[in-house]
């Protein structure tokens, strides 16, 4: 295809390319390749340096090095695992021998004394002394060796059916058509003297075809300016895409909720005061509805910090100004939870709450969905339910989201189509999360929103005493535990997933409650789990939270939004097969009220390091903040961001773990460049995003 613009790889397709078909197309397409371009940021994983020959006498065990002999022998061991094995001898008189295992008699035939054989692998200890095991190799008659390769050998992410020969040819095919046709330069030239960075063109070429005097430590590192120059313009392109999306959502309308005195009714009835961290989220947050855009907050808070009030005082503020409210929630007891909040704060004040979920009777949600068509319900709460088709609200200006990170953004766009507006105009949005999320993690997951963080605790909060003990004094925990039940204090003893099973799940949580009911018969047991039905669910945590039990035993499914103030003892057992941030969310269902709290961690021995350095980072802090960082060094980005890390967030070669400190200098060059040169947010997108995301229709 004739280079026509500046840009020409971006749309040539890569059937352009010799050799490609559409069923070869199809396997590129699954790497995330679409055009010719794609495959110049289809970056290797690690090199091979056949550039130089590695005398045999030199080798040590694990090398992977070049070696050149000649063939003395090849013969064929008769053992259960036939193989062929070729022996070679080079010019410092040392011997090697290549093992294959897969070979064809053909293939075994190629092989003849007095060849001299080229190969690439890594070296092993073999019966009889060094050897290879299926190295990459070439045959030349003894007088006519060629050159060695003059660039390291790039090893690229292949897919099946698609091998590294294959690859390697395409991706030769379109460096040679960069040379012809060079990318535009994105970056203004002041950024990258700024940051010594190198141009884009000569940072693939390095990459692609690092010399033998590059710096190939620096390359494994991701510390090389040519890998940095990318990762930086990857980052920049994703903070760039999200104040796209931030601004595009700022240019819509929405309806204005003015201050409420009904509001103030509220607050006056409390039982206690806000904090100044809620005060001041709750003053931004009211900023925000009374302006004519969206608003976009994502509201942090660690457990316990009060997020539930901000979100009805919030609520309250809609609808006094004539509109409906949805509140979703990740789970039916969260969202029973929050049910009981709303109905108990808001009902008195003349404002009615629905509520919808999944396993309603028919006439009862027959009654619930009218009474939301009609606007005769203000504030309706549920799980995914308020996803159906058959849910139509009226006039939906406020959208609650609790745990964002459980819910896909496209999910959370769901909810903007029901809303009955105006084409142009968007309800407000308030996200809530109690998993908080390192800084720089939130600027790259979370950029298109603003963000609030409810950073103190409600006064009386005492902190947590965690202990971390072998589970071989379990039996001495339960005892302890049955003790303080009898002082008062009720508990709940975790047992969390053993396999990735919701059966054997619950029977870990059976066995262990039947084992209380068999030694303490007086002591008041309950059992939650995820096979339970909803209105089991709900009256067992009824009865907990009435103090008609003096003991839970539960899976996971109390992981978050459980208030039970009197409860001030947890157990979790295999707390080692735990993620800190399941951890915290579950220590965080005590110390809730006014009593001294514990909870106490059970490990199974042995402890690996990851378990180890978790338990202990558990046991030293109640500070979720630190916990979060602790949990990025361990675990990354993905698990902390759930569904949200889908989409966009799937980088081609940064790394939000590794390339921490370049966030914060990609997101301020990204405010500057919106500004100064909007041009430049097309040509990033297209080149980093392409087909696989476009955040301007997110």
């Amino acid at each position: 295809m004739p280079a026509t613009d500046n840009q020409p790889l971006a749309q040539q397709k890569l059937t352009s390319l010799k050799g490609v078909g559409d069923k070869l197309a199809e396997k590129l397409n699954r790497l995330g390749l679409f055009v010719v371009q794609d495959l110049l940021f289809h970056l290797p994983l690690r090199y091979q340096d056949k550039t130089k020959l590695t005398p045999i006498a030199n080798l040590f065990i694990g090398q992977e090095a070049l070696i050149e002999g000649e063939i003395i022998s090849h013969h064929m061991t008769q053992s259960r695992n036939s193989s062929l094995i070729v022996k070679l001898v080079d010019e410092s008189s040392q011997t090697l021998s290549c093992r294959f295992f897969h070979f064809h008699y053909r293939q075994a035939q190629q092989f003849k004394r007095g060849q001299i054989l080229r190969g690439y692998g890594e070296v092993r200890s073999g019966p009889s002394g060094l050897e290879m095991v299926h190295p990459a190799y070439q045959l030349f008659p003894r007088d006519n060796t060629p050159p060695l390769e003059q660039t390291l050998t790039p090893v690229y992410p292949v897919t099946e059916g698609l091998g590294q020969p294959t690859l390697l040819k395409l991706i030769q095919q379109a460096l040679t058509l960069l040379k012809q046709y060079p990318l535009a330069e994105a970056l203004p030239p002041h950024l990258l003297d700024e940051l010594q960075l190198p141009p884009i063109n000569e940072s693939l070429l390095q990459l692609h075809q690092p010399q033998p005097e590059d710096d190939l430590f620096l390359i494994k590192q991701f510390q090389h300016p040519a890998q940095k120059r990318l990762i930086l313009e990857e980052l920049l392109t994703s903070q760039l895409s999200l104040q796209l999306l931030r601004q595009s959502e700022k240019q819509r309308q929405a309806p204005i909720f003015p201050p409420s005195q009904i509001a103030n009714q509220l607050l006056a009835s409390l039982p206690f005061e806000l904090t100044g961290a809620q005060q001041r989220v709750l003053d931004e947050i009211r900023q925000d509805v009374n302006q004519p855009h969206p608003m976009q907050r994502l509201v942090q808070g660690d457990v316990g910090s009060g997020k539930t009030v901000i979100a009805a005082l919030a609520a309250i503020q809609a609808a006094d100004a004539g509109y409906q409210v949805a509140i979703m929630a990740p789970t039916e007891i969260l969202a029973e939870q929050h049910r009981n909040h709303f109905q108990e704060w808001l009902e008195p004040l003349g404002i009615p709450v629905a509520w919808l979920n999944g396993r309603m009777k028919a006439a009862e949600k027959r009654f619930m969905l009218a009474q939301i068509e009609s606007n005769e319900a203000k504030v309706i709460i549920g799980t995914h339910a308020l996803f159906q088709e058959s849910v139509t609200f009226n006039r939906l200006g406020l959208v609650i989201i609790d745990e964002q990170h459980r819910f896909g953004v496209h999910q959370r766009l769901a909810l903007h189509d029901k809303s009955q507006l105006d084409d142009d105009t968007h309800p407000h949005q308030l996200i809530m999360t109690a998993t908080p999320i390192p800084r720089t993690l939130a600027m790259t997951a979370y950029g298109d929103l603003d963000l609030s963080i409810i950073d103190e605790l409600p006064p009386g909060r005492q902190p947590i005493d965690t202990a971390v003990l072998n589970n071989q004094k379990r039996f001495e925990v339960m005892e302890h535990l049955y003790a303080q039940c009898k002082a008062g204090v009720q508990a709940y003893w975790v047992c969390p997933l053993i396999e990735e099973s919701e059966l054997l799940h619950a029977q870990a949580a059976e066995v262990t409650a039947q084992q209380f009911k068999d030694h303490w018969p007086d002591l008041r047991v309950g059992l939650i789990h995820g096979r339970l039905k909803g209105d089991e669910k709900a009256e067992m945590m009824a009865a907990f939270q009435n103090h008609e039990l003096d003991l839970l035993v539960a899976t996971t499914v109390i992981e978050v939004g459980v208030n039970v103030p009197n409860a001030s003892l947890m157990i979790i057992e295999n707390a080692e097969r735990l993620g800190l941030a399941q951890l915290h969310q579950l220590r965080g269902r005590v110390g809730r009220g006014h009593k001294k709290s514990h909870c106490v961690l059970l490990y199974q021995a042995p402890l690996g390091e990851t378990g180890k350095a978790r338990l202990n980072i558990m046991r030293d802090t109640n500070d979720g903040f630190r916990i979060a960082e602790e949990d990025l060094k361990l675990r990354g980005p993905g698990e902390i961001l759930g569904t949200r890390q889908t989409g966009g967030l799937q980088f081609r070669i940064a790394d939000l773990k590794r390339d921490q400190e370049w966030i914060p200098v990609a997101k301020h060059w990204a405010e500057t460049l919106a500004v100064s040169d909007p041009d430049i947010v097309d040509a990033l997108h297209t080149r980093w995003i392409g087909e696989r995301m476009d955040y301007k229709h997110a």
